[in-house]
């Protein structure tokens, strides 16, 4: 009975085939701006928008419109009568 339960603990230390590493080398000689602000895809800097403006604004609208959304609904249903 304990012979066929270790069957799948044997089966975990059979050799496994090597990976190997004789693919062709990876080619790294592009030369990109470095710097600040470098990294990130999106402008920061020299916007016609300031980018706090559309900061603020995209994340205050995706978070206030969930609380609109209920006050709505409330307001619709009469909880905020007297």
């Amino acid at each position: 009975m304990f012979r066929f339960a270790a069957a799948p603990a044997r089966a975990a230390f059979r050799p496994v085939a090597k990976r190997s590493f004789q693919t062709s080398r990876v080619v790294r000689g592009a030369h990109f701006e470095e710097g600040v602000y470098s990294n990130l895809p999106f402008k920061v800097h020299n916007r016609k928008i300031p980018f706090a403006i559309v900061f603020f604004g995209f994340f205050g609208l995706g978070f206030s419109l969930p609380l609109v959304a209920v006050w709505w609904q409330l307001k619709k249903s009469g909880a905020f009568k007297n």
